[in-house]
């Protein structure tokens, strides 16, 4: 059974920096491109940033510039460091991986999010 955990999340002034962390777990062969993605209330889940497991990033253009996505493969962790919070960024993210199975089988697997809240 693979999961994701995610932690990191809480309440911050606008101006401030909140990490997020994410970590895969349970049994799987190798885990792929990694995600981070965000629902305010009342709207869409839409990316925020992903990465490649060789390191290559995109950003949604709200958050560039602010937001630094990053990873560590030998823990199966993807990080989100956001600095410069709005208020508009609050919202629950959840962290996605792409994993290939033990049995080989790709799977695209969601953690359950975690809420950051920016204040103004």
């Amino acid at each position: 059974q693979v999961q994701l955990v995610e932690s990191g999340g809480g309440l911050v002034q606008a101006g401030g920096s909140l990490r997020l962390s994410c970590a895969a777990s349970g049994r799987f062969f190798s885990v792929n491109a990694m995600g981070w993605y965000r629902q305010a209330p009342g709207q869409q889940r839409e990316l925020v940033a992903g990465i490649t497991r060789r390191g290559t990033t995109n950003y949604a253009d709200s958050v560039k510039g602010r937001f630094t996505i990053s990873r560590d493969n030998t823990k199966n962790t993807v990080y989100l460091q956001m600095n410069s919070l709005k208020p508009e960024d609050t919202a629950v993210y959840y962290c996605n991986a792409n994993i290939v199975g033990s049995n080989l089988v790709i799977g695209d697997y969601w953690g359950k999010g975690t809420l950051v809240t920016v204040s103004s």
